[in-house]
């Protein structure tokens, strides 16, 4: 791979090796700052490397997440789930937008979810236990689980809820959404706003109708409907690869599964250490426009009208931050990972899925504790049509 920026770009997301190891190109790859890579719309960006430089850009005002600039770098060429014209996810509207978004989706009401989401997954891993083996984990859990959370949490009607797995399944391909999908999402949520707004309940999507502020008004009802849809789609496409994907790590590594077991109190130590590895797709999605000339260390000046990927797939393993970054290891402690990104654009669901990860893993090792993948790991099938580089299916067996 060209480590110059004026050379021919590497294709990026980079491929693995196998399932559940790292890109190749990743090795090694903070020897330069800046690295050229060809998008999957064909368009070039620089890759930013190291920890340092990553974490800084992402806090920087002058670099922009609104891509609905003529010269900006685009992900794909059909899918434009992440540029909304009518959505500016830079300050002030982004701040003001947030702002009221987080008022209803407190670290408190998160945590009041922490027993109806232990009796769901209980309720699912009973199930799980009754099936022939090998059984897809995928479809018996890691998939059910989060769609059942994050309907509860909008105020979804149950009978309502399996619509939702259909309507956004095609959402993060790179090859493009399916608009059929796209409309009964958006005409069911359109539906559900107006029901909310003359019947509240105690949810999240009545919470941002009320939600107010003094300075910042109330959300409109673009913005209202936007980031409803927003929240299924991270709450539930991003989550159930994750939780898919903490099993296959974990179950992969039988020592680090046995510690943890025997261990409860490394339960969160593990769930970082499975963030840091970042198995749940690359950080194409964390694309950025430098809106004005920008230093980072070392000197060197990235100009302005630049396409940039701050990478955390590279910050993750960086050799200047973290110990030994190519072992995973659930003893890490020190694990400033940039998986959920970092400044303004922290994701909004991280205590969310973390509290999902928690939850699913320890369930699992006290009910199944012999519970072990029933394909060796490189038959484990990946779909690299899906930003998020999700698992097809995920058989095991105990």
């Amino acid at each position: 791979m060209s480590s110059s920026t004026d050379a021919a770009g590497c294709p990026y997301p980079f491929r693995r090796p196998a399932p559940l190891e790292q890109p190749k190109e990743l090795a090694g790859l903070r020897s330069e700052p800046l690295v050229k890579v060809v998008l999957p719309s064909g368009d070039e960006a620089l890759m930013v490397t190291r920890w340092a430089d990553v974490r800084a850009l992402l806090a920087d005002p002058r670099v922009s997440r609104n891509l609905n600039r003529p010269d900006a770098a685009r992900i794909s060429r059909t899918n434009k789930l992440f540029q909304d014209p009518k959505m500016d996810p830079d300050p002030p509207e982004h701040t003001r937008i947030r702002r009221l978004v987080m008022k209803a989706l407190t670290a408190t009401r998160v945590e009041a979810l922490r027993p109806r989401v232990q009796q769901i997954t209980d309720e699912l891993v009973a199930a799980l236990k009754k099936q022939p083996r090998p059984v897809d984990i995928n479809e018996f859990l890691a998939y059910p689980l989060p769609i059942r959370v994050v309907c509860e949490l909008l105020g979804v009607p149950v009978e309502d809820q399996a619509s939702f797995r259909e309507w956004t399944g095609s959402f993060k391909s790179i090859s493009g959404s399916s608009q059929k999908n796209m409309a009964a999402l958006d005409a069911y949520m359109r539906d559900l706003i107006e029901a909310k707004r003359k019947n509240p309940a105690d949810d999240l999507i009545s919470g941002m109708i009320a939600a107010r502020d003094e300075d910042d008004g109330r959300l409109s009802e673009y913005e209202l409907h936007w980031w409803c849809r927003l929240l299924v789609l991270v709450g539930y496409e991003t989550t159930a690869v994750q939780i898919a994907a903490a099993i296959a790590m974990m179950l992969a590594h039988p020592d680090q599964f046995a510690l943890v077991r025997e261990n409860p109190a490394l339960m969160r130590n593990a769930v970082e250490e499975i963030l840091r590895w970042k198995l749940v797709g690359s950080s194409v999605t964390m694309l950025r426009f430098v809106k004005e000339d920008v230093e980072i260390a070392g000197g060197i000046t990235i100009p302005a009208g630049t396409s940039i990927i701050p990478a955390a797939d590279s910050a993750n393993q960086d050799e200047s931050v973290f110990d030994r970054p190519e072992v995973f290891d659930v003893t890490r402690t020190d694990n400033t990972h940039l998986t959920f990104s970092a400044g303004i654009h922290f994701c909004a669901g991280a205590a969310l899925g973390r509290l999902e990860l928690e939850i699913v893993l320890g369930t699992l090792m006290r009910e199944l504790p012999q519970l072990r993948l029933a394909v060796p790991v490189d038959q484990i099938r990946r779909d690299e049509s899906h930003l998020l580089e999700s698992f097809l299916e995920l058989p095991v067996t105990w």
